[in-house]
């Protein structure tokens, strides 16, 4: 049986196609790791896997800064994610040793905020 091809805004629309979008994600960033390495700032793996998205023509935002509310008061710049793609996943990065259980609660706290029905914690991609 042919494998169905899915348009990257399809997979931005479902569950199941969201879990497709989700792996083309996490593929960039094993595409990144393995031909840059360990041990770089953070930076060097956001350009990383933005040149990959671009390549892969993967729609996301850099560095998007997510406004939050507060009791009814919009507060400018609560957080800036390091992507955002689809308009669905939000990705923090992580160039560290180990995660922390403070790196889940930020990750957590940006998808209950922002709305988004996944993310993704990246380590050193």
């Amino acid at each position: 049986m042919p494998k169905k091809n899915f348009s990257l805004l399809e997979c931005a629309e479902g569950t199941d196609n969201i879990n497709i979008l989700s792996g083309k994600i996490i593929d960039s960033a094993i595409q990144v790791h393995r031909k840059l390495g360990p041990g770089l700032l953070e930076s060097a793996y956001q350009h990383g896997i933005a040149y990959v998205f671009s390549k892969n023509n993967i729609p996301f935002e850099k560095e998007k800064t997510v406004s939050i509310i507060m009791d009814d008061f919009p507060i400018e710049a609560g957080y800036r994610a390091d992507f955002i793609v689809a308009g669905k996943i939000i990705i923090e990065i992580k160039s560290v040793e180990r995660l922390l259980p403070i790196h889940d609660a930020q990750i957590l706290t940006y998808m209950k905020l922002g709305g988004f029905p996944l993310g993704l914690l990246l380590k050193n991609c």
